[in-house]
């Protein structure tokens, strides 16, 4: 029975153009359709649960996807970070009014910019890259990370903090989800000696600088006027009140 109600909804292309989905995935097409936050969407936003479990912002994504065929954890994160821009733009509109580095400031969300990707390393819809080491000649594979593997990430380090709260295994850990063979060997307990016994910092450096090079996403940076007036780069912050700027109100 259809509705008698309407909902809009818009198109919204993706960072990485559905490349590297296979063609059977929805996401191969390139763009998803998202419809407008509701008022039933604003109380995922205020889920105690989902706050506790830092998955409110998750949820509401997957909420406002139309096409329910398509699995959330599958979502690149660049392409998720796109997703989440225009949620934010959809619902309120391009203004964010937030505070960085104690000063009030008001990002216009529409002119971030996608990165500039070489789309001919993208090669028969395969997520998987080649990358050869400059300090010790290592050739690794790697793939660009989705929404399950940052999942897995942050319960893997929550975990290992858990046992030594000193610990900072966040970029050792990211490495070890990233790679998918080094020098032909594709067993997870190899991959995970590599990198806990044999990957040089220098290393480490370049192939992350590499992978920030050619994963197609959203620059979340925005210029702010510092103390000294002059401009500078900085990481657009993003909590609950992106999504409702009442929050707490």
């Amino acid at each position: 029975m259809d509705s008698k109600f309407q909902l809009p909804t818009e198109t919204v292309e993706l960072p990485s153009k559905g490349l590297l989905y296979p063609e059977d995935s929805p996401l191969a097409k390139g763009t998803i359709e998202m419809k407008y936050m509701t008022a039933k969407e604003e109380d995922i936003l205020t889920n105690t649960n989902y706050i506790k479990q830092g998955t409110a912002i998750d949820k509401l994504l997957a909420s406002l996807i139309v096409d329910k065929s398509i699995n959330f954890d599958e979502i690149l994160i660049g392409d998720k970070n796109a997703i989440m821009m225009a949620a934010r733009m959809l619902a309120y509109g391009k203004d964010y009014e937030v505070e960085i580095e104690g000063q009030t400031q008001v990002v216009d969300l529409s002119t971030l910019k996608e990165k500039e990707i070489d789309w001919n390393l993208i090669q028969n819809r395969v997520n998987e890259f080649t990358f050869n080491l400059p300090q010790t000649g290592n050739v690794v594979t790697f793939k660009l990370l989705t929404h399950k593997d940052e999942k897995n990430i942050d319960r893997e380090i929550t975990g290992l903090q858990k046992i030594d709260k000193q610990a900072s295994p966040e970029s050792s850990t990211r490495l070890k989800y990233m790679i998918t063979s080094v020098n032909g060997l594709r067993e997870q307990k190899d991959i995970r000696e590599f990198v806990d016994s044999y990957l040089l910092a220098k290393d480490a450096r370049a192939l992350r600088k590499y992978y920030n090079d050619i994963n197609p996403d959203i620059i979340l940076k925005v210029n702010i006027t510092n103390d000294d007036g002059g401009e500078e780069e900085v990481d657009l912050p993003i909590g609950l009140s992106f999504f409702w700027p009442d929050f707490g109100v």
